[in-house]
């Protein structure tokens, strides 16, 4: 039986193998996904029913052609505003606890651009990424507002602070070999491959036992979920009052 909540999601296709491989795709209309508003939203109920799942035995993320490279800001609406902002804050923290309580083994699977919303990604357990897939930060101090929504946490997590640092603050892509140095990425494959790849650790998890892999998984996120708990409120407030400090700017030069 299909549960209710695959098919609920505009962005999301989700589908589930006789084995309890749940392969979650982030797209727009069977393309590349353009995130927008509705997703921030709708992420938070999905990710919520993907943890709640029990019969979700892995979990493998990727997107369909890139990862994610483009975003709808005008959807959002006036960021400026504290109750605009006030319910991005809140869906923002919602979605990583959210991500961070998936008690399965996470794998994501990146082809092509991933420069928005890497964090979900690195808080997978193993990341497979094509050779020819790049890593940046599109929207934050690039864009004029703070890296605060939990993308420093996760790649400070993974990376090392200095390196994630000097990343988000000149956020030049790198490639999927240098990511794979940095210890982000735990295999470089062919493009094209990298859900194929992580099929194949799903089913090497797969031969332990359920309560072993759930506990496993539920060990391992621990000191990252801890960290996002402490950190990503705040820094989305942080976030919230360079973006509208932002469009203060923006208003004042029309």
């Amino acid at each position: 039986m299909i549960p209710n909540y695959f098919s609920r999601f505009a962005h999301l296709r989700m589908s589930r193998d006789v084995n309890g491989v749940l392969l979650v795709e982030m797209h727009t209309d069977g393309g590349p996904i353009r995130f927008d508003a509705t997703d921030h939203e709708q992420f938070v109920d999905a990710f919520y029913e993907i943890g709640r799942d029990r019969g979700n035995k892995v979990v493998i993320l990727t997107g369909v052609g890139d990862y994610m490279a483009d975003i709808d800001f005008a959807t959002f609406g006036n960021v400026g505003d504290a109750n605009v902002w006030s319910k991005v804050h809140d869906e923002g923290t919602q979605i990583l606890e959210n991500i961070a309580n998936i008690r399965v083994p996470v794998i994501a699977a990146i082809e092509g651009r991933a420069f928005i919303h890497t964090e979900y990604a690195l808080l997978a357990n193993v990341i497979v990424a094509g050779r020819g897939a790049t890593f940046s930060d599109l929207p934050h101090f690039a864009g004029g507002i703070v890296p605060g929504d939990g993308i420093f946490t996760a790649w400070s997590y993974r990376a090392g602070a200095g390196r994630a640092e000097a990343f988000l603050l000149d956020p030049q892509p790198i490639t999927a070999a240098q990511a794979a140095e940095w210890g982000v990425v735990t295999a470089v494959v062919d493009d094209g491959q990298a859900v194929a790849k992580a099929r194949e650790l799903a089913a090497l998890y797969l031969k332990q036992p359920e309560v072993t892999r759930r506990n496993t998984r539920i060990h391992f996120i621990q000191p990252l979920k801890e960290r996002i708990v402490r950190e990503v409120g705040y820094g989305l407030s942080l976030e919230g009052a360079s973006a509208a400090a932002l469009v203060q700017s923006m208003t004042a030069a029309a």
